[in-house]
C-alpha cells in the first residue's frame, strides 16, 4: 500500500458536517427530545461536538455547560467561553470543586500519593505519566510526578494500589461532570452528547458511566485528524485548534501523550488507521517517520489496551435475558 500516509485521513468535510448534523435530528425526533447539551472544556474534541451540535439544530436548541473545577487549567474557562459566545449558544458555568471536596476525591488521591511520595501535602501539585511505548518492549507502568509548593519535581514508580487509588479518585471529576450534564438535559427534556474521538473511543480513553456516558457520540467514529479537519471547516476559533490536547484531570499540566497514547495524536492515528485497514508495520513506519519495530509496538499496544478496557464498552450484565424493547427509529 505504497500511497499510505496523512492524506490517507481525509475526508469530504461538507458531508461528514452533513451527515453528522442528519443523525443528531434524527436521534432528537426519535427520542422526542427538544436539543442537546455539551460540556465544552476548551478542547478541540468538544468544541467539534457543540458546534455540529449547532449546525444540526441552531444556537437556541443547545446548552453548553462550563464544569471547572480547582485543578483545571488556568486557562480552560477562557477558551471554552470564547467557544460559546463564537456559537451564540447559552451556556452555563458550574465549578464542580464543592462536589468533589465533599465525595473525597482530592483527599483519596493525596493519600494515595503519599504512599510513594510521603511529602506530598498542601500546595503540592501532581500527575501521572507513562513511559514510551515505542523505545521499549519493557512492561510499562505508571509514576507519579509530583511538584512541592517550592518547584521541586519528584518522580517515583508507582504501586498498583496507589495508582488504582489516584484514577479512581481522579474519575470523580468525570462522573461528577456527568452528573450535571444529565441534570440539566433532564431539567430541559435535551439529549446528552459526548465527546470522544475515534482513538479515545476505540483505545479506552474514558470513563464508564463518567465522560463515556451520553445518548449520542457524534464524533466517535472519527480520528482526531479528522476532528481538527471538520474543526477548520465549521470556523472553530484557531486559539481553540492550536491548543495542545491536554487530559485537563491533574493539577500539573499534562498531555494525552505523556499519560495515555505515548505518540502524538497524528501519528497514533496513523497507526491506528493502518491497523484497522491491514497495513503492514513498514509501510506505515515510513509515513510516520518511525522504524517498523517502533509502530509493531504500537499495534501492540492498541490490541492490548482493547482488550484491557472492552468492558469498558459493554452493557450490564443480566442474570436472564430480559424481553428487548425496540430500538428507535432513526429512520
Amino acid at each position: 500500500m505504497s500511497e499510505f500516509g496523512p492524506d490517507s485521513l481525509a475526508i469530504d468535510e461538507a458531508a461528514e458536517v452533513d451527515r453528522i448534523s442528519e443523525r443528531i435530528r434524527a436521534y432528537l425526533a426519535a427520542s422526542r427530545r427538544k436539543g442537546i447539551v455539551v460540556a465544552v472544556s476548551g478542547g478541540i474534541d468538544s468544541s467539534v461536538v457543540a458546534a455540529l451540535s449547532v449546525r444540526a439544530l441552531g444556537p437556541e436548541r443547545v446548552l453548553a455547560l462550563h464544569l471547572p473545577e480547582q485543578e483545571s487549567s488556568d486557562d480552560t474557562l477562557s477558551y471554552s467561553t470564547e467557544l460559546t459566545d463564537w456559537l451564540g449558544v447559552e451556556s452555563v458555568t458550574e465549578n464542580i470543586t464543592p462536589i468533589l471536596t465533599a465525595a473525597g476525591c482530592y483527599r483519596r488521591r493525596d493519600d494515595a500519593i503519599r504512599c510513594v511520595v510521603p511529602d506530598f501535602g498542601p500546595g503540592w501539585k501532581s500527575k501521572i505519566v507513562l513511559p514510551s511505548v515505542v523505545d521499549s518492549d519493557a512492561f510499562r507502568l505508571f509514576s507519579v510526578v509530583a511538584e512541592s509548593p517550592t518547584g521541586e519535581q519528584v518522580t517515583e514508580r508507582l504501586t498498583a494500589a496507589a495508582y488504582l487509588e489516584i484514577i479512581a479518585a481522579s474519575n470523580f471529576k468525570q462522573r461528577t461532570r456527568k452528573m450535571l450534564e444529565y441534570y440539566h438535559a433532564d431539567r430541559l427534556n435535551h439529549a446528552v452528547a459526548g465527546t470522544p474521538n475515534r482513538l479515545e473511543y476505540d483505545q479506552g480513553f474514558f470513563v464508564k458511566l463518567g465522560d463515556g456516558a451520553a445518548d449520542i457520540k457524534p464524533i466517535a467514529h472519527l480520528y482526531k485528524t479528522q476532528v481538527y479537519a471538520l474543526a477548520a471547516f465549521l470556523g472553530v476559533p484557531e486559539s481553540i485548534r492550536s491548543r495542545q490536547p491536554t487530559t485537563d484531570t491533574y493539577s500539573m499540566p499534562q498531555s494525552q501523550e505523556e499519560f495515555y497514547f505515548s505518540l502524538p495524536y497524528s501519528l497514533m492515528d496513523l497507526c491506528l488507521y493502518g491497523l484497522n485497514h491491514g497495513v503492514d508495520a513498514a509501510t506505515v513506519a515510513e509515513a510516520a517517520g518511525l522504524r517498523a519495530e517502533q509502530i509493531e509496538r504500537v499495534f501492540r499496544d492498541i490490541e492490548q489496551k482493547r482488550r484491557s478496557t472492552a468492558y469498558l464498552h459493554e452493557p450490564p450484565v443480566l442474570v436472564s435475558p430480559v424481553a428487548e424493547l425496540s430500538h428507535l427509529d432513526l429512520a
